[in-house]
């Protein structure tokens, strides 16, 4: 049996030899061929499984067609909102815009905020503006609003601050101001004293539990001595503006600021008016851009202050009341302020006094501006 072995080895060895004459031979090619084919159909069975751990869900049809292969940028293909926010989003703070946009003439868009910040920038450093994107000139004549883009980013979603659910932007302020039930709101006891803040759902709750409709007379009294010291604060200034418009001599007029420079401080811009009457007196005012600044085009904390200069020569004290006011066709926010100052010929000016306006974005508006538009009021006290 062991020689029979041996003769099959052989004959699969060397298969021209005499034992392959014997028909020993083709025995050991038909054996050796079965254990291959075996060994193929374990490799083929061990690696469709190991494709079956891979692959999750059905096996494909091999009759439908081939699926387009999709261009997903960064491996991230993102919600379509998402993908929407990066194109329609303010090429300068990268956010949507909240109010009306604005587009270079190449279509790079640009929120109000920035668009201004950028003309008000450029007027302090005494250069052109430009798109931060293509560097082509921007001003109020050459860019101009894309309503289509307001409207898209009107549409898109946005998170309420409070509930935390999703509404279009067009009516957001609407929910978050009158229907959203988790909105911070105040007891209507507060006129009393009541200083309670919390989700609109507990207010009834609270409400009805509040201790400060049950408090004395006497309790009350504090509580409502401090909010008439606020009260009469507020109606202090209107007082003042009502027995102002009783004396006999007042006189207004627009006044038109223009930006000037001067040799000591190239980057500091200052602001002058021409010369112009009232009561009988020829003025000028000045104004000046962040005081205590040597480069206020560096701060993005805005200010202006003017002060009102006596031109003609007078010859006793003239004591004045004035104030500044938004001119009739412009839209920035002032709140009156009144200044008083005695003018006579050893002092002719007055300090400088900030312009009463609301904030950065306010002044930012008027340095954006060719020049600056204002209404000048002023009181001659009678002696």
């Amino acid at each position: 049996m062991s020689s029979l072995e041996e003769r099959d080895v052989g004959g699969v060895a060397a298969p021209g030899s005499s034992s392959a004459g014997m028909g020993v031979g083709p025995v050991g090619a038909a054996v050796e061929a079965a254990a291959g084919v075996a060994a193929m159909q374990e490799e083929v069975g061990i690696r469709r499984e190991e494709v079956g751990i891979r692959r999750e869900g059905p096996e494909p049809d091999p009759d439908e067609p081939p699926k387009k292969r999709v261009r997903v940028p960064d491996g991230q293909s993102g919600k379509l909102e998402e993908r929407l926010y990066s194109v329609l989003c303010c090429t300068v703070c990268l956010d949507l815009p909240k109010a009306s946009v604005y587009q270079c003439t190449n279509g790079h868009l640009m929120c109000t905020g920035c668009f201004i910040h950028l003309l008000a920038d450029s007027r302090l450093k005494e250069e052109q503006a430009t798109c931060p994107n293509c560097r082509c000139e921007i001003s109020k004549n050459l860019c101009c609003r894309n309503l289509a883009v307001e409207k898209a980013v009107s549409e898109l979603p946005t998170e309420c601050t409070f509930c935390l659910k999703q509404f279009p932007r067009s009516s957001l302020a609407r929910h978050q101001k009158e229907e959203c039930q988790d909105r911070v709101t105040q007891c209507k006891y507060k006129r009393i004293g009541c200083p309670w803040q919390g989700p609109f759902h507990e207010l009834p709750a609270h409400e009805g539990e509040c201790c400060h409709p049950t408090k004395t007379g006497t309790e009350l009294m504090g509580i409502l001595g401090e909010m008439d010291q606020n009260h009469r604060r507020d109606m202090q200034l209107y007082n003042s503006i009502f027995s102002l418009l009783c004396y006999e001599k007042i006189g207004f007029t627009e006044v038109q600021f223009r930006p000037y420079r001067t040799d000591d401080f190239i980057t500091r811009l200052y602001y002058e008016t021409p010369r112009f009457t009232v009561l009988n007196q020829t003025w000028v005012l000045k104004a000046r851009v962040n005081d205590s600044e040597r480069n206020p085009n560096l701060s993005c904390k805005r200010t202006l202050s003017f002060m009102l200069i006596l031109k003609s020569k007078v010859n006793s004290a003239l004591e004045c009341s004035f104030l500044l006011l938004k001119g009739p066709y412009d839209d920035v926010r002032i709140k009156p302020v009144i200044h008083h100052h005695s003018f006579c010929n050893d002092a002719n000016e007055t300090e400088y006094v900030p312009l009463p306006i609301t904030d950065s974005v306010e002044c930012n508006k008027l340095l954006a501006a060719k020049n600056i538009n204002l209404r000048l009021f002023i009181f001659q006290v009678q002696k």
